[in-house]
């Protein structure tokens, strides 16, 4: 007979990302618990979930005692919290990963160290340092809060120097509580991101690069793998590597890239699972999520190949009309359980294939049907090339 415990995987965080780190632990024989202050967080729809604020350390002590191991859904759990949970359990990634991550001045400032360039920025306390700060960047550029900003929120695009009043306005109030960063604003060719996973005694593998599409600010669209990136790749998995060995990161990350005149540039880090990255539960050998369980509970890492082309709808606000998905050949449907709400990620669709010729057919045949005729022409001109 086998007597083995079963591992358990706590959560911090109830959203879609937990919820499919859930379904992806289960069959490794690893059960997972959530944390999460909503009661319907989607998440619990699959996996226990403990009703908890971020602040209540009597509830987290009785978690903290019911796990084996803790990870994040989402990067803006308080590092406060983190640390003190990694006082009485196994906690990965490590607090300093998040804490950095959190801070967009210590993240670019990180990248720099680890020899990832970035676009110019600087720190903003006062409207007098916004003003000096332009004179130096320039404009177009970005003002954006240090902290809490995510899927394009806590951001505001300055146009031009007379923009800066309307800049303060939206933003100034968060200067005195968490400091505002103001970036250039980068012409890019397009955009990638790398996901990577690091396990506990350091093996480290990377998926292919995902070209990615946004709408404001939010993800809609991914190819992978990205085409025509010839060294890139490398560069990329080489500063991934580098980054997460100075963090000794345990887990799955993604490092989001511009690409401007043949050279990556570091836009952000997630320390977590990745919106870019779910094209792999259908279209890798082993997904962002089942690498991340593996990682975290100290498992030998899986293969990090892709089994051919796939493209990634995210469905944000609504989910639309299935039957165009479901009736297409491989391609997979995920509804997260959410109820519709304007900009809430609610669900995703990978399209899969064996090569650039199919998954062209494939898209041009239910491009129409989803509304996303203008995307799906981009992406299928990056496939094209």
């Amino acid at each position: 007979m086998n007597d083995r415990r079963q591992p358990v995987l706590g959560i911090l965080g109830g959203g879609q990302l937990a919820r499919m780190l859930a379904l992806a632990a289960a069959p490794l024989g690893v059960r997972a618990l959530v944390v999460d202050s909503a009661a319907d967080a989607c998440a619990g729809q699959v996996a226990e979930l403990v009703k908890a604020d971020w602040t209540d350390y009597a509830a987290l002590e009785a978690f903290a005692g019911q796990v084996d191991v803790v990870t994040f859904d989402f990067e803006n759990v308080p590092a406060d919290t983190a640390h003190w949970l990694a006082k009485r359990v196994a906690v990965f990634p490590a607090p300093r990963a998040l804490a950095v991550a959190q801070d967009r001045l210590a993240e670019k400032t990180l990248f720099r160290e680890c020899g990832l360039q970035t676009p110019d920025f600087k720190a903003i306390d006062t409207r007098a340092e916004l003003d000096e700060a332009l004179a130096l960047i320039g404009a177009p550029a970005i003002l954006k809060t240090r902290r809490l900003g995510y899927d394009g929120k806590g951001q505001f695009r300055i146009r031009s120097l007379a923009d800066a009043d309307a800049a303060w306005a939206a933003l100034g109030a968060q200067a005195s509580a968490h400091g505002l960063i103001l970036e250039a604003f980068v012409p890019f060719e397009r955009e990638l991101s790398v996901i990577a996973v690091r396990g506990r005694h350091g093996e480290f593998r990377t998926w292919p690069l995902t070209q990615n599409w946004h709408t404001d600010g939010v993800l809609s669209l991914s190819l992978a793998p990205a085409p025509d990136v010839g060294a890139l790749q490398d560069r990329a998995t080489e500063l991934a590597r580098t980054l997460a060995e100075k963090l000794d990161y345990v887990g799955v990350f993604a490092l989001e890239l511009f690409v401007k005149n043949g050279e990556l540039l570091g836009n952000e880090m997630a320390p977590r699972v990745h919106n870019s990255g779910h094209w792999t539960i259908e279209g890798a050998v082993t997904s962002q999520f089942e690498n991340h369980v593996r990682a975290v509970i100290g498992l030998p890492l899986g293969d990090t190949s892709a089994r051919g082309l796939s493209a990634m709808f995210n469905w944000i606000g609504e989910l639309p009309d299935a039957d165009p998905v479901l009736e297409a050949v491989d391609a997979h449907w995920h509804d997260y359980g959410k109820q519709p709400r304007p900009g809430r990620k609610v669900g995703h669709a990978t399209v899969c294939a064996p090569n650039a010729s199919v998954l062209m057919e494939r898209l041009g045949g239910i491009a129409h049907a989803l509304g996303r005729d203008q995307q799906v022409d981009a992406a299928l001109r990056a496939v094209a090339k």
